[in-house]
């Protein structure tokens, strides 16, 4: 039972991922700015795991918090905090189904910086990954760049789906989660590279949202003029915010942490294509998305 317990946890994981992609882009459809909604989901997530990470890593005989280890802390975080605010640029020109289509490269990019940062060697099997990586990077190229015939079209809410000028719009979004997946991958690899110097999860997830919440704020003061997208009285954008404080940044981060710690990165990547299944299903059923061959 124990043992398959890195498995349930990451596909409540992508679950969980593919919600926050569309808190997202319901919150951006609010009028809340990027850097503003990356500031309100990490600062709740770090409040939140404040109690938890000293409650359970109270233990005198834990791992030294060295200046190297805040170190890599600071940068890791740096490259998680470009990785949000990238992927979230990116979701206000694509639907949740393509995003999470595109992030379907993050495991080909993951193995190649493995390989290079020596956390993944290429022994006997290294044909056989090498084929796979090639075979998601071609996948999500098909699906980013083809769009064939409507397979379902069905709505069970009323919800009314965001229209965007396709010719336009589609291209710039693709690109910018291409770049998110590279540097998704990126922090992937780094993460694990502290975990293994540092194995107290949630200490680092809180430095990681801590951090992350910082810069986040410092980058809405500096680019985003318009203090109106701070503001939480609507509801919608407090649910979102909560849902993503909670299981977005909180919950999520955490268990794939926690899945990379004991079954190493390569393992937390490979479940990456279940995100765009979990995508398909809600945003047909609930967004009013098409399904088609392609995107």
């Amino acid at each position: 039972m124990k043992s398959a317990l890195p498995f349930v946890g990451m596909v409540v994981n992508h679950v969980a991922q593919v919600g926050s992609t569309l808190a997202a882009q319901k919150a951006i459809a609010t009028g809340m700015h990027t850097f503003s909604f990356i500031f309100y989901s990490n600062a709740l997530a770090s409040l939140i795991l404040l109690p938890a990470a000293f409650l359970v890593h109270r233990s005198p005989n834990g791992p030294a918090l060295t200046s190297s280890v805040a170190g890599g802390f600071l940068v890791v975080g740096m490259i998680g905090f470009l990785a949000q605010a990238v992927g979230y640029a990116g979701i206000t020109y694509a639907s949740a189904t393509v995003a999470t289509a595109i992030l379907n490269l993050i495991p080909g990019f993951t193995f190649v910086f493995a390989v290079i940062l020596g956390v993944e060697r290429l022994d006997n099997g290294g044909s056989a990954k090498l084929i796979g990586t090639l075979v998601t990077v071609g996948g999500a190229l098909v699906v980013t760049f083809y769009k064939g015939p409507t397979v379902i079209t069905y709505r069970l809410s009323s919800i009314t789906p965001k229209v965007l000028d396709q010719s336009s719009h589609w291209i710039l979004g693709g690109l910018l989660m291409l770049i998110d997946s590279v540097i998704a991958a990126l922090f992937v690899v780094a993460q694990a590279l502290i975990l293994k110097k540092y194995s107290a999860v949630f200490i680092w997830i809180l430095a990681f949202c801590s951090i992350t919440a910082v810069l986040s704020l410092l980058a809405s003061l500096i680019f985003e003029h318009d203090l109106s997208a701070f503001s939480l009285l609507s509801k919608t954008r407090l649910l979102v915010i909560l849902y993503s404080g909670f299981f977005g940044c909180g919950f999520q981060i955490t268990i794939g942490a926690w899945c990379m710690k004991l079954k190493g990165p390569l393992f937390v990547v490979m479940f990456q294509p279940l995100g765009i299944v979990i995508a398909a299903i809600i945003g047909v059923l609930f967004l009013g998305d098409g399904l088609y061959f392609g995107w």
